[in-house]
């Protein structure tokens, strides 16, 4: 951080700051891209967050060229306030209600995040935005036909309330292209972890109840497959988007295409944390848990031009901080 400071402090006159605001950037994903953006000189960021599953200690204290406005976007007249104030190049909306049980046990709450997208959309076009980065996520692809699934060619045909605003926001996006020239990438997530997941995602929950011994619990047979993304692999290929302008006006999977069944997943973390837990299998989930979700991660590995972080790796990176 000092080094940032002296280079600003001697170049200063001859930086274009790019001033960058983050809705929901006191969350895993969004905190953790506000760290990794502010570490560049030419940015300025403005975090705005509700703090409903936002963290506070992941406000970042003393920053240059950082702020943190306690702000709800689905709030036109509290977020109009932030954005008609700034004049932001550009806004990484990450702002959701999110995980799988939340999103099912409060579905009005999910459904009213399709304000937010139109408020930060109408506020964006009039402000002179460059670029709106969307998280949509793999949710929209539903129970797939087609694998691995590619950004064009895979239906999108999940119903449940939270892909649907998804795929509603991204419906928005290319709208807002059309009619007023606003440009998007959407980045459309798949499974990312890291160490500040919160407690109530599958790895994060495996994890604790292997630190202490306690039964692993499973929907079903443990054979629904996933893909595990680690954090750096999902920033690294975000803000390159930014900085070499890729894929505007288009739809990127952030993901890693290795499968892994929730079952092997929970084997590992056991082998891993040389924990004494058991697997407890419970009754399969009623709705929401996909039989099977991998990407075309094609475009993620051209963005990164490296291969990606193992699960073994990143999972061991996460249990070292425990």
């Amino acid at each position: 951080m000092q080094d940032i400071k002296l280079f600003k402090e001697i170049y200063g006159w001859f930086i274009e700051m790019k001033k960058i605001l983050v809705t929901g950037g006191a969350g895993f994903i969004g905190s953790s891209l506000v760290d990794r953006l502010v570490q560049e000189p030419d940015n300025h960021i403005t975090v705005v967050d509700n703090l409903l599953t936002g963290r506070r200690e992941y406000i970042l204290k003393n920053a240059q060229d950082y702020q943190f406005i306690k702000c709800d976007v689905n709030n036109f007249k509290d977020i109009s306030a932030v954005m008609l104030s700034n004049n932001f190049d550009y806004v990484f909306h990450y702002a959701a209600v999110v995980g799988v049980q939340r999103t099912l046990n409060n579905p009005m709450m999910v459904l009213n995040d399709i304000d937010g997208i139109k408020n930060v959309l109408n506020l964006a076009k009039n402000t002179g935005v460059k670029t709106v980065f969307f998280s949509s996520s793999s949710e929209i692809y539903g129970e797939s036909v087609e694998f691995p699934q590619h950004e064009h060619t895979t239906p999108l045909n999940s119903r449940l309330p939270y892909a649907v605003v998804k795929n509603a926001a991204e419906a928005f996006l290319r709208t807002f292209q059309e009619e007023y020239n606003l440009n998007y990438t959407i980045f459309r997530f798949f499974n990312t972890y890291g160490p500040r997941q919160s407690a109530d995602f599958v790895i994060s929950k495996f994890i604790d109840a292997a630190l202490k011994g306690k039964d692993i619990p499973i929907y079903g047979d443990g054979n629904q497959s996933r893909t595990f993304c680690y954090i750096d692999d999902n920033l690294e290929a975000t803000t390159n988007i930014l900085k070499q302008n890729l894929y505007e006006n288009d739809v990127v999977n952030i993901g890693n295409d290795n499968e892994t069944s929730v079952l092997e997943l929970a084997q590992l973390i056991i082998k891993l944390t040389d924990s004494k837990s058991k697997i407890l299998h419970l009754p399969p989930l009623k709705q929401g848990d996909m039989k099977r979700r991998v990407p075309d991660a094609s475009r993620m590995k051209e963005i990164l031009g490296r291969n990606f972080i193992t699960l073994k790796n990143g999972l061991e990176k996460i249990i070292n901080q425990k």
